[in-house]
């Protein structure tokens, strides 16, 4: 399950100069030159690498204390979880504009000129007579749950369209989870749009049936082939729930598979501390699942016999149309993981590149790590199954190199994997013969509190490569920390120390910084602040 939750206090942190930057805003400010980056889904790509490799404007030189720092905030109803969403030279109300999209904890979408951060529109997803959820007793996410996971946006056919899960509910106490198509250029719901989230799926008693009140959908959207994947996360593990993947087609919002991964069993719910399902060229899924029943009797073909995949490493794919658990791995000592919540459920899957080794083998690999502090590092063609032996199928294993667990995803970026588990240094793994060199080749100064961080990339192909991550500090301020990919030592920008007063920001935990076109959008508490270079004749006052 998730880790509860300490109710965040929000920190009065505006300062009379952000006052004073954000009423004046557009008259300094000078417009970032016209853009083609588009970050439409969690963390950039399908593979969940979340670099962004068209980063012209942000330098290894230009990113530091005296030019660049918080510009703006983009001021929102409700907490934003969510990663924000960018889509360059959209047309809105006849004019093209670079837009970033923020969804809320209540219930709101967003659109706001990237530029100008002007708003352009806000529309509601409750229906009528409807509120957010109540935070149902657990402190993951509260005061009220509304859009938690981070959208999906398609750019088909030349019209954006914007998938969101939203929760709610009614005054007679009946709770809701919809899945909406939203038209990019106005909010407008879309034919079809909003439907709502049911399910059923067959078990040894009958069928186990989808709960709304039960579930909350923490883990980002996917979008693959067509289809707009959902996966559902529980409450504080409390109350009857199971592992739910459940997929929508995105043209008309009819429901077109589902899958549950602990049918005959209980938990296995999937959250991934807000990272989304990962996916391959080959439109595998890969899903790391939360703390949950594992049948250790297996079939001919080393599956659990009765379904349930509970704490595994997941490859899903479509077979004859339906989806399916393709290949997994579970780690010998599942139940005991399980039972002392120790899941993989709580870190992200990432999928890497084809990697050559020094034989000139190819291999596709997929990795993530979660509570148990261990990296693991799967091949997608034989994640390895289940064995009572030490984990003996599994490609490769680092052990004792996260001093925490993982609440986070992992990000990649030149040949490269970076790592920021709770009460750790953020850590750089290079690539070596097709396995990660278990020795960090660098390593932060700074320390990351829980949850830890789930790092973002900005570079211009190889060059000026940029981790960024947010150092969540609870009820204090949050710090926004830009390093050098090439050495983590190397730390070009924390907005705490002499910026404090500038750059400060409300903390929140889950959040992925977003790059885009000179721009960093970190989400808040009541809001997404936004740095980036500042205009000349600031960025020498008052350090």
């Amino acid at each position: 399950m998730q880790k509860r939750g300490v109710v965040v206090v929000l920190s009065i942190v505006a300062t009379v100069f952000t006052v004073l930057l954000g009423a004046g805003l557009q008259r300094v400010l000078t417009s970032p030159p016209p853009s083609t980056v588009q970050v439409l889904t969690y963390h950039n790509d399908l593979a969940r690498t979340g670099q962004n490799l068209d980063e012209k404007i942000l330098t290894l030189a230009n990113v530091n204390s005296k030019t660049f720092g918080k510009l703006g905030f983009l001021t929102t109803d409700g907490l934003v979880d969510a990663e924000p969403l960018y889509v360059s030279n959209l047309t809105v109300s006849g004019h093209s504009r670079n837009v970033v999209f923020v969804a809320t904890e209540h219930d709101f979408v967003y659109a706001f000129d990237a530029d100008t951060m002007t708003q352009l529109w806000r529309v509601t997803m409750l229906a009528p007579g409807e509120i957010p959820s109540d935070d149902r007793r657990c402190g993951q996410v509260t005061p009220e749950i509304g859009v938690t996971a981070t959208p999906v946006i398609s750019l088909r056919d030349g019209r954006g369209v914007m998938y969101v899960v939203a929760m709610s509910k009614d005054k007679a106490g009946n709770y809701f989870q919809r899945l909406h198509a939203l038209d990019l250029a106005s909010g407008a719901e879309l034919p079809g749009s909003p439907t709502t989230i049911e399910a059923t799926f067959p078990n040894l008693h009958g069928v186990t049936t989808f709960d709304p009140k039960q579930y909350k959908e923490r883990a980002s959207l996917l979008l693959l082939d067509g289809i707009v994947y959902t996966s559902w996360a529980s409450h504080c593990d409390e109350g009857e729930y199971t592992g739910w993947v459940i997929g929508y087609n995105a043209e008309t919002l009819k429901q077109a598979n589902i899958l549950n991964l602990t049918p005959n069993g209980n938990d296995g719910a999937i959250w991934m501390s807000g990272a989304g399902p990962a996916a391959d060229a080959q439109g595998n899924i890969y899903i790391l699942d939360g703390n949950g029943t594992f049948d250790e009797k297996l079939d001919s073909c080393g599956f659990p016999v009765n379904g349930d995949f509970g704490n595994a490493f997941l490859k899903l794919s479509l077979q004859a149309g339906k989806l399916t658990v393709a290949d997994y791995f579970n780690t010998h000592d599942t139940q005991v993981q399980s039972g002392r919540d120790e899941d993989l459920g709580s870190g992200g899957a990432l999928v890497l590149p084809d990697l050559h080794d020094a034989s000139g083998n190819t291999w596709q690999l997929a990795l993530g790590a979660g509570k148990d502090r261990r990296i693991y590092v799967v091949d997608r063609n034989d994640m390895g199954k289940y064995t009572h032996k030490k984990n003996a199928g599994i490609y490769q294993e680092i052990d004792h190199v996260l001093t925490g667990p993982v609440f986070s995803m992992p990000a990649y970026f030149n040949n490269t994997v970076y790592f920021a588990a709770v009460n750790d240094t953020m850590k750089a793994f290079s690539i070596s013969n097709a396995k990660l060199v278990s020795t960090p080749a660098s390593k932060t100064s700074a320390h990351f509190a829980y949850p830890g961080a789930t790092p973002s990339i900005s570079a211009n192909g190889t060059a000026n490569g940029i981790v960024w991550a947010v150092e969540a500090r609870g009820s204090e301020a949050g710090i926004l920390h830009a390093y050098d990919a090439g050495n983590l030592a190397n730390e070009l920008y924390s907005s705490s120390g002499r910026t404090h007063s500038r750059d400060a920001f409300s903390d929140n935990k889950f959040i992925t910084p977003m790059i885009a076109n000179g721009r960093v959008f970190v989400g808040t508490l009541t809001g997404v602040a936004v740095f980036g270079l500042l205009p000349p004749d600031k960025n020498a006052k008052k350090l």
